[in-house]
């Protein structure tokens, strides 16, 4: 990317995660009512330390770090960098405020526009473009992290009129027919990727066939009147340990009411749309109304094939296929390269994006992973056959 497109998408992105916190009271930006969701006042610090720990300190002549103690504080899991607090204590964290969090924000920003002004070392464009999309990513996760804040909060508030987020449609109907072949996977153009789609590689596919269509809140409604959630038979066993744990007996932020089915979203609580692609499910679920079905989940490599004739991208979609690596895949040398293959171990794969998805941050090779018993996320179902 040339430094001059470069710096106008550092602006463009930055001011985008501030406008999806501009809705926020201050009192919105600190809590962390469980350990996977991030206060987001972390997320504009860390997404803002990635710029500072990796481009100015070692690009920028004579930069001095802002804070010393926002390393141990706003470092994520980059063990190469030192040491930080714990997930868990991210909501912990009150001081530094809010306030001195988008001081913070401000003052790296200067310095990158500075240095991004004069900047032609390849090396350091690369690390720019890839702090962009990190900071994308934690935009998506800025959304569904308030999405549970203020979902979890027992008056169920708007967090801005009209944001409802999970009433999409499906626009078509039907199966789509893929020929038994070999194929080519994996990213292999021109622009940007994460290492993790690198090592373009051809799979052999058996003829299958794949819904057009997401699963909606009607279909998964009749899963649930079925019993689905109380026969043992549809569940992988670590999924049903997982109800039964946890009581589960529907998508997250369902709730019944008098009889009605509501959920929570951005734009308060709402009677279930019938007629919306189902969210918040995790691959658990995903898996067992798959069962009921007498169908499946699509392969990755099913997904991606496919994913030419399909209309994608409201909803992150699960598949039959757990978070590996690609032939030949290495990490990149450092703390860049704790970005992605350390969590190649008890993850799976979601394919295509999310109504959460930051503009231009979404590719048919992303390969987007998450634990099975996560639901958080803008998460659908797929079925194929």
């Amino acid at each position: 990317m040339k430094t001059s497109s470069i710096r106008e998408a550092y602006n463009s992105v930055r001011k985008y995660s501030e406008l999806i916190c501009a809705p926020l009271e201050t009192e919105d930006y600190v809590p962390q009512p469980v350990p996977f969701v991030s206060p987001p006042k972390w997320h504009l610090a860390h997404s803002t330390w990635f710029f500072e720990t990796f481009i100015l300190k070692n690009f920028l002549p004579n930069y001095q770090v802002y804070d010393p103690d926002f390393n141990y504080l706003f470092n994520s899991y980059y063990n190469n960098v030192g040491e930080r607090t714990l997930r868990t204590d991210r909501g912990n964290v009150t001081r530094p405020t809010t306030k001195a969090v988008y001081a913070y924000r401000q003052h790296v920003d200067r310095c990158m526009d500075e240095l991004l002004e004069k900047l032609d070392d390849p090396q350091a464009l690369t690390l720019v473009e890839l702090g962009l999309h990190h900071e994308q990513q934690h935009q998506e996760l800025l959304v569904t992290d308030i999405k549970y804040i203020l979902g979890h909060n027992p008056l169920f508030p708007v967090y801005k009129s009209g944001h409802n987020l999970v009433d999409s449609t499906n626009t078509e109907s039907g199966f789509l027919k893929i020929q038994e072949g070999v194929y080519d996977v994996g990213f292999a153009s021109d622009g940007f990727c994460f290492d993790n789609e690198l090592g373009a590689h051809k799979v052999y596919l058996h003829e299958f066939e794949i819904s057009k269509a997401l699963v909606t809140n009607e279909e998964y409604l009749e899963f649930m009147e079925a019993g689905g959630y109380q026969d043992f038979n549809l569940w992988l066993d670590e999924g049903w340990s997982w109800v039964n744990e946890h009581a589960v007996n529907s998508p997250m932020y369902w709730h019944k009411i008098n009889g009605v089915w509501h959920y929570y979203t951005l734009d308060g609580l709402q009677k279930v749309n019938p007629n919306a692609m189902l969210s918040h499910i995790s691959f658990f679920e995903a898996s067992a109304f798959a069962q009921w079905k007498q169908m499946r989940l699509p392969t990755e490599f099913e997904w991606e094939i496919a994913a030419v004739n399909l209309d994608w991208g409201k909803r992150w979609e699960w598949t039959n296929s757990a978070y590996l690596p690609y032939p030949g895949f290495t990490k990149a040398p450092g703390a860049v390269g704790e970005y992605n293959g350390k969590f190649m171990i008890n993850q799976m794969i979601l394919r295509g994006a999310s109504v959460g998805t930051s503009p231009g941050h979404s590719r048919k090779t992303y390969r987007n992973f998450f634990h099975a018993r996560e639901r958080w996320q803008f998460t659908g179902i797929r079925l194929a056959k």
